[in-house]
């Protein structure tokens, strides 16, 4: 299988834990033999977050994400969101799917996984909608 890199779960404890970063963008290597790394973000704009988004490419994302419920105003969902795109190659996508149980295991507190073909399935408002379904 693909092994998860030490660093990949430091950066998610960071996100979890200290809120060090909005953000982090995990991709599978080129030897398709780890999953590493590709970028932390502390930028707050979601557009800005879709834009690092490759659009032939798969990633993994931790997003800690901040939203109103009704009754408790601010909240925190550390997000998983798998970012799979129907233009990505064949490959790519079954190795991101295959590999995505064994990144979950390793990033223990995920609030909510989201998986994503395209941008309309990570607009600000469907991903709001999908945490507050299952925010309790």
């Amino acid at each position: 299988g693909i092994a998860v890199i030490d660093e990949v779960v430091t950066v998610f404890n960071e996100i979890k834990m200290g809120h060090k970063h909005k953000y982090a963008i995990f991709r599978i290597n080129d030897e398709l033999t780890e999953v590493v790394l590709e970028k932390t973000s502390n930028d707050d704009s979601w557009e800005t977050f879709k834009g690092d988004l490759p659009a032939k490419g798969c990633r993994y994302v931790v997003y800690d994400f901040t939203f109103e419920s009704e009754d408790a105003g601010l909240r925190n969902k550390i997000l998983f969101i798998v970012w799979a795109p129907d233009t990505a190659k064949i490959k790519e996508k079954m190795l991101i799917t295959s590999t995505k149980d064994n990144v979950k295991k390793k990033f223990v507190g995920i609030g909510k996984e989201i998986q994503a073909t395209d941008m309309s399935e990570i607009d600000i408002k469907e991903v709001t909608a999908q945490v507050l379904s299952t925010a309790r």
